[in-house]
């Protein structure tokens, strides 16, 4: 990551290693402890950080949103390896794994306290459309992974509705942390809007990302088990990209691949299926396509290129990460 990214990372992990748990009860605490040592790439309270910072307000003062973004976000993560019935986070056990569901749900509930805390620390007038803002996003998380789940079961599903799930899952919460810097440095309407909008595409983009790495990733680097949506027969962008291209006889031989065991096999046969058909291309060709949706929208703020210049690196990260 850039230099100029590589403080607002430093800042941060000092400040969420500052966070000040009790003792007891241990199996409350310690997996909270556990899981924010995972670290991460902080992506989201960046983002808030970077937000402020864009509309010349000291990047300091948006501190406890941006912590606020953070453990939001870390609370769906733990909650969401219970669901997805994950093993691996960052490389490393998830909560769920190395204690149980019981106190993974638990422990996330306090990171999802924690959270309001630290919103309820920002200034008197900015709270009410901080709040307002938080609740919609959390909403609206809550109805992506929603939408998540029951994908699971349905026969059929559109790219547009995908897209759909994952903007509210994912990219709606990128959109909150850069809105929160907006709120708190009193950047104009149209300018949260348009910082809004920028965050949404990216976290689009982002997601779809990430749906690429989770098969062809080096696994080393990725952090979490290399093909795990493949195994899990989790429909991605990836595979509803595949049936739109596949002729009936491919369609036929998608199906039998869900059925295979051998999850070495599933996803070597997976990745022959997608080379024939072009699906990773295609998948990366969608994924810039809302990264210049975003910068189109970053385009529209009313301030100098100069100051847009850290948003517009952290879009090439994204852009060109591995992990």
């Amino acid at each position: 990551m850039e230099d100029d990214l590589k403080k607002f990372v430093l800042f941060l992990e000092q400040e969420i290693q500052k966070l000040d748990l009790p003792k007891s009860p241990e199996n409350l605490y310690d997996p909270l402890r556990y899981f924010l040592k995972l670290g991460g790439k902080r992506i989201r309270p960046i983002l808030t950080l970077l937000g402020a910072d864009l509309f010349g307000e000291k990047y300091e003062n948006a501190l406890s949103s941006a912590l606020a973004i953070e453990y939001f976000h870390n609370f769906s993560l733990i909650h969401d390896d219970i669901m997805d019935e994950a093993p691996l986070r960052r490389t490393q056990e998830t909560v769920h794994t190395k204690w149980n569901s019981n106190i993974a749900i638990l422990s996330g509930d306090v990171l999802l306290i924690k959270a309001y805390q630290e919103i309820c620390k920002q200034k008197a007038e900015h709270l009410l459309e901080l709040m307002s803002v938080f609740n919609k996003t959390a909403i609206e998380v809550c109805e992506g992974q929603q939408l998540d789940m029951d994908f699971e079961t349905r026969k059929s599903i559109s790219v547009e509705e995908y897209i759909e799930m994952i903007r509210l899952k994912t990219s709606v919460l990128l959109g909150c942390a850069l809105e929160f810097g907006a709120i708190i440095a009193e950047a104009n309407t149209e300018d949260k809007v348009a910082l809004y909008n920028f965050g949404q595409n990216i976290g689009i983009a982002f997601q779809i990302q990430d749906d690429v790495l989770d098969l062809y990733a080096e696994s080393a680097q990725f952090g979490k088990q290399i093909g795990g949506d493949i195994i899990s027969n989790k429909k991605t962008l990836l595979i509803l990209k595949a049936y739109e291209l596949a002729n009936p006889f491919q369609k036929e031989f998608l199906l039998n691949i869900t059925q295979i065991e051998d999850s070495a096999l599933k996803i070597e046969q997976t990745k022959t299926i997608f080379a024939e058909l072009g699906v990773k291309e295609e998948v990366l060709k969608i994924r810039d396509s809302y990264f210049e949706k975003g910068l189109t929208a970053l385009n529209e703020i009313q301030v100098s290129k100069e100051k847009k210049s850290t948003l517009i690196k952290l879009v090439d990260y994204l852009k060109s990460r591995e992990v």
